[in-house]
């Protein structure tokens, strides 16, 4: 099941799929919420604020995925799988692999080559990184998920040691001759991630606890 929750604020969406999370049982369907932030800075559990160079007027928030800081902003498709791990019958590792496989295949579509780094979690194009991962397991379904940079302003994360790296360059689909249309590239990525995963696309409304 799929909601498209437009731009919506990172700390109501980190609410509801917590509570999303805490409250479904065997029988709840697997989703995947996609969607934009306003700009914000988000530091994971393994972060530290040292990394956080010069937040100015963007909020931080301390959050509770894996993973150290990055920044969320227009342009920048975030999804985010709400998944039953033991339903799927996979694991966490087997999970972020597929996910990130899934960015390399969208990003193939466009001519783009995407690939792994080792100890490096995303993917990165040229060395830079163009899609960052971040999850939590919790009651063994997953929840947090995929940051993905189609056409927005990169300039935030110069203000940050992207996910921890002093100096890691970042780039975006529209900067490597891929689209600019951020819901071109959001039903591109959909439709690979269905296919990878084995689900199929049906689309919901916005949950109440973000309406």
């Amino acid at each position: 099941m799929v909601r498209r929750l437009g731009t919506a604020p990172y700390e109501s969406v980190w609410g509801a799929m917590s509570e999303f999370t805490d409250t479904r049982n065997d029988a709840t369907v697997d989703e995947l919420w996609l969607m934009e932030h306003p700009p914000v800075f988000t530091l994971g559990q393994a972060g530290r604020m040292e990394h956080i160079l010069d937040a100015g007027d963007i909020p931080v928030v301390q959050v509770d995925r894996g993973g150290q800081v990055t920044y969320h902003g227009p342009g920048q498709i975030v999804a985010y799988p709400l998944l039953d791990l033991r339903r799927l019958g996979t694991g966490i590792r087997k999970l972020v692999d597929g996910l990130e496989q899934v960015v390399i295949d969208v990003l193939a579509g466009y001519g783009i080559e995407g690939t792994r780094l080792d100890g490096a979690p995303g993917i990165y194009v040229e060395g830079q990184k163009i899609a960052a991962l971040g999850l939590r397991v919790r009651r063994g379904c997953t929840f947090h998920g995929l940051a993905f940079n189609v056409n927005m302003d990169l300039t935030p994360f110069s203000r940050i040691n992207p996910c921890g790296y002093e100096g890691l360059q970042v780039t975006q689909v529209a900067d490597k001759g891929g689209p600019r249309s951020l819901p071109l590239v959001a039903d591109d990525l959909l439709g690979v991630f269905a296919d990878h995963f084995g689900y199929t696309v049906v689309a919901a409304s916005i949950p109440e606890t973000m309406s």
